[in-house]
């Protein structure tokens, strides 16, 4: 035995000695390839004055070029800067890819083995300096402070290129609950607010358009000026992952609060303060077959057995164009049956050129989804329709369509390739370069894309706070009330299963024994089914089954029949829980709320006035019969769209 112990021994520590000599071997590697990207690098661009008029150098010259010159005509600084850029940095503008920070701040520019993601990305010199690239998506930030010093570090770096031009960071939502894996980034410095569901509960537009203002100061304090959202999809197939990203199944309601959301971020034009939107996913990204999801190959196609493709429109044309977003996403999938070739979104033509572009009239950026040409380490190339396609011809098909710019990737050397081959005339990349420059200069980014390191208490502020609350309070739906056992008396003793630590500090009801219990309180995560797929970001992609499997079920009904109970449902996407529905003396619908406000409704601090934005399907037949890009039509749904009590 000891001898097997000592061989064991042995091959263990040889293994890690290989590791670790091998994560040696690549940090020298690593550092030799920053230093060379750094050596392409020139030197800042100085501050000038020409005739009175101070302006930034960025091409280093001496002289006010027209697109370092903030008088002169938009237009015409475009024009002039293109006329300058060569193909590299043409290139490099048509894409955006994602970068990560060090906990202080500094560059992510040595991969560390503590985060994993770190080693599946570039670094910022590989994209800034060598691929000439100025548009990113950024992760998850330690605080505020290290999130300005990076965006301030990454903007300096670019100005180092010849012509200076300046990074545009963009984030997916940051104001919500938590982390999820290419949907969205809580952040807890950031004041909290409902998911959209929440606020398409709210009904409340101009709560919406406040969080959008909210949300667009704590952004342009830390240099984020693209928002990858509203989703103004539509939740009408209620297994879909993503639900809990829309405002609603219903397409008018979905309208005004996409409209108030973008309103909020971008002003009534898009300006120096404002965060541009990118409103997605045209055309509307709901109605997935069998609702699974289209990062994945399972569900790469979106199905309109009710013919309603239209009705996935209204968002967009009754919201977001109405309020100028500046920026569209496309989603993955296939519209099938809709277009002259069953092609992704972005791959198709009809759909960018002819009806976005041409019936539409949107002369704004069209920005592809994330990872639709090359595999990523994540999730493969969600390449829907044009699979045996190579990635040049990828990179093509979606210029051709009439794309400006690819989420996900930095294959600045495929474009270039085309260019090379005439493939793609310099004339086209000019068209996609116009609308991409045009707004970074509305944005005000060429005449200073720094923030204050010492000026960030704007961040999180506790009136932000507070209004998020107050957001927090209008979202949740009571959605039964048996004999008005709500709200509780303040002498109430309560048990409280699936909430988080350190409510007792404001609820000295919460007892740790449920036999010295009044009342139970258990909070329900919507059930999912496990991930089909090999794919290593369909784990984090809750879609399928909305009832739960019969022994956890049985176990959430033995404890709601000890003592009466009121049942939370996270609203996800919306649950099928008909038999623990029954067995609750209430049940109240939760959007990403925080635990102290839901226990704040249960005693009556305030008057709960939600309705709900979806309708919750009574079966999982019900779910199965009902049509993806229909509303509200699953056979007698246990609460229908629009429902909601109060305490009056």
């Amino acid at each position: 035995m000891k001898k097997v112990l000592k061989i064991t021994g042995i091959i263990l520590g040889s293994i890690a000695l290989l590791l670790l000599l091998a994560y040696l071997f690549f940090t020298v590697k690593w550092h030799r390839e920053s230093s060379a990207n750094m050596d392409l690098l020139g030197e800042e661009a100085p501050t000038l004055t020409y005739e009175g008029h101070t302006y930034r150098d960025l091409n280093k010259n001496g002289e006010l070029d027209v697109y370092e010159d903030s008088r002169a005509d938009i237009e015409y600084r475009i024009t002039n800067l293109i006329s300058q850029m060569n193909q590299e940095e043409k290139s490099g503008l048509l894409f955006i890819h994602m970068l990560m920070m060090e906990e202080d701040g500094e560059l992510s520019e040595i991969p560390s083995l503590g985060n994993p993601f770190s080693m599946m990305l570039e670094t910022a010199s590989s994209m800034v300096a060598k691929k000439k690239m100025t548009h990113f998506n950024i992760m998850e930030t330690p605080t505020a402070l290290a999130t300005a010093k990076w965006n301030n570090k990454l903007q300096k770096m670019a100005e180092r290129n010849r012509l200076g031009i300046p990074v545009t960071i963009a984030t997916d939502p940051r104001h919500g609950k938590g982390f999820n894996v290419g949907t969205s980034v809580g952040t807890r410095f950031f004041s909290r607010w409902p998911s959209p569901l929440g606020m398409g509960a709210t009904r409340d537009t101009n709560l919406v358009r406040e969080f959008g203002d909210i949300g667009r100061q704590e952004y342009v304090a830390l240099g984020l000026r693209v928002a990858l959202h509203p989703m103004a999809d539509l939740a009408t197939e209620p297994r879909w992952a993503r639900n809990k990203g829309t405002f609603s199944e219903d397409a008018h309601l979905a309208a005004k609060l996409t409209k108030a959301y973008v309103l909020g971020f971008q002003g009534d034009s898009l300006g120096k303060k404002s965060v541009a939107c990118m409103t997605k996913h045209f055309s509307g990204g709901g109605p997935q077959e069998g609702g699974l999801d289209a990062h994945f190959a399972s569900g790469k196609g979106q199905v309109y057995p009710g013919n309603n493709f239209d009705y996935h429109l209204i968002p967009f044309t009754e919201g977001a164009f109405e309020a100028n977003t500046a920026q569209i996403m496309p989603y993955y999938g296939i519209p099938i049956g809709q277009t002259s070739e069953d092609v992704g979104f972005s791959y198709n033509k009809d759909i960018i050129t002819g009806l976005l572009r041409d019936s539409l009239g949107f002369d704004g950026v069209v920005c592809t989804d994330w990872a639709i040409v090359t595999d990523m380490p994540v999730k493969d190339a969600s390449a829907w329709g044009v699979e045996q396609l190579s990635e040049k011809e990828r990179v093509k098909k979606i210029l051709d369509a009439g794309c400006d710019m690819m989420g996900g990737e930095s294959r600045t050397d495929l474009v270039l390739e085309l260019l090379k081959e005439g493939a793609i005339s310099e004339d086209r990349i000019d068209s996609s370069l116009r609308r991409i420059l045009r707004d970074k200069f509305r944005l005000g980014l060429f005449e200073n894309p720094y923030v204050d390191e010492e000026n960030l208490d704007i961040v999180g502020n506790p009136g932000f706070v507070e209004k998020g609350k107050e957001a927090q309070r209008k979202a949740l739906v009571l959605l039964k009330n048996e004999n008005n056992i709500l709200p509780l008396s303040n002498d109430k003793k309560i048990y409280i299963e699936g909430m988080g630590e350190g409510l007792e500090d404001k609820f000295p009801q919460i007892v740790s024994n449920i036999a010295d219990a009044d009342v139970v309180i258990q909070k329900l995560e919507t059930p999912f089914s496990p991930p089909t797929g090999e794919s290593f970001l369909e784990r984090f992609i809750h879609q399928g089954r909305l009832d739960f499997e019969e022994k956890e079920k049985n176990k959430i009904l033995k404890l709601a029949n000890t003592k009466p109970t009121i049942t939370v449902l996270a609203m996800e996407r919306p649950p099928v829980v008909p038999d623990i529905n029954a067995a609750s003396k209430a049940v109240i619908a939760d959007f990403e709320c925080e635990d102290e406000i839901i226990l704040e409704l249960i005693f009556g601090k305030f008057n709960p006035s939600g309705k709900l934005p979806i309708e919750i399907p009574s079966s999982m037949e019900a779910v199965e019969n009902q049509k993806e890009d229909v509303p509200y039509d699953s056979k007698n749904p246990l609460y229908p769209f629009g429902h909601g009590l109060s305490f009056d």
